[in-house]
């Protein structure tokens, strides 16, 4: 699916420790890219001619997939909530659609960046391992892979409406615009979020064949959140960051933060709020409606824990909260789904 960019690219090549020296030696003789997860199953399992390709797409750092596909189960469920059908098997395809779509153009987007970073990143210690810098893979051989998973992704999304293929493919242009924010403005975030969230319009076209002002609250509610969970991510790497001139909200924004991060959790619960209400429909009873409500309590308390514990000094509590947001965002979609449940129950019992 052309729109599930691969927006961790920047959560992942930008902002991670230096690696050390010992570290940056065994990279260099087994191939490991240096801020690869511990145990990760592609430096565990996966075939050894595989591998470069494979960390190019970052299968070794799968938490950027989960938070790609997040928004585009949001708005899917959103829109069944809305509509006056009774879920069916077809709706599990579009769950695993997205699903593949995800790890494909997440792998595509990150490919992209790679060959576009390729220079820069060869002048660094921490992204120097990557594949195309350390010379396991040529750039040529890069963009084959690129292509590849694009063309199979897009297979996928033609099994969609037209309006959906039609929309999947305008996704190319945050995702080609990316790679080169954070060379111009200290606001990278906000193009990460513009990539990063449009599954959440596509989620809902999906369904309805169309836009509305349900999905787009949806959309800006998670560019905020983007803004949020990147910019505690970027907290980690913002010294390094400022010697090798790569700009970021963390850098901006400095003691000042956490101000900033309550902003942006305000903005998208208002947002994620806004699209409940722009998605309600007189089918809704109100035990679903008084869900889909809770769904939202519960999705901020999560990020105003994660407020409360961050310690913008602690690289460890850092990653931890960024991490945490994959919960934060199944939150909403187990939300979402119990409140068809509630909403669809009834009609199904008839039926019985």
């Amino acid at each position: 699916m052309l729109s599930y960019s691969w927006a961790d690219c920047m959560i992942e090549n930008q902002n991670t420790p230096e690696p050390s020296i010992a570290t940056a030696t065994e990279n260099s003789e087994t191939g490991r890219v240096a801020d690869a997860t511990d145990n990760n199953w592609v430096d565990r399992n996966a075939p050894e001619w595989a591998r470069p390709y494979l960390r190019l797409s970052r299968a070794d750092r799968p938490a950027g997939t989960w938070l790609l596909l997040l928004p585009c189960w949001w708005g899917y469920l959103l829109a069944k909530w809305q509509a006056d059908t009774i879920p069916n098997w077809h709706d599990a395809w579009y769950f695993v659609a997205f699903g593949i779509g995800a790890f494909l153009m997440r792998g595509a987007g990150c490919t992209w960046n790679d060959i576009s970073d390729r220079e820069f990143d060869a002048q660094v210690a921490r992204t120097k391992s990557r594949p195309i810098p350390s010379g396991q893979v040529s750039t040529r051989q890069a963009a084959v892979w690129m292509i590849c998973q694009a063309l199979i992704a897009f297979a996928i999304l033609l099994t969609f409406n037209p309006f959906s293929i039609v929309l999947g493919i305008a996704a190319l242009i945050p995702v080609a615009i990316y790679p080169f924010a954070k060379r111009f403005t200290w606001w990278p975030q906000i193009f990460l979020g513009l990539a990063f969230n449009w599954g959440a319009l596509l989620g809902w076209a999906a369904v309805h064949g169309s836009l509305g002002a349900a999905p787009v609250s949806l959309y800006i509610a998670g560019i905020f959140w983007t803004l949020f969970y990147d910019t505690i991510y970027a907290l980690q790497d913002k010294e390094d960051d400022a010697l090798i001139g790569v700009k970021s909200t963390a850098r901006l924004f400095g003691k000042s933060t956490p101000t900033w991060l309550f902003a942006f959790l305000f903005f998208t619960i208002i947002c994620m709020g806004g699209a409940v209400v722009f998605a309600f429909s007189p089918s809704i009873n109100l035990i679903s409606l008084l869900i889909a409500i809770t769904t939202l309590w519960a999705f901020g308390w999560h990020l105003a824990w994660q407020l409360r514990v961050l310690d913008i000094e602690n690289a460890e509590i850092c990653l931890k909260l960024f991490r945490a947001n994959r919960d934060a965002g199944l939150i909403v979609v187990l939300g979402l789904a119990f409140a068809i449940v509630a909403k669809t129950l009834p009609a199904l019992l008839e039926r019985f």
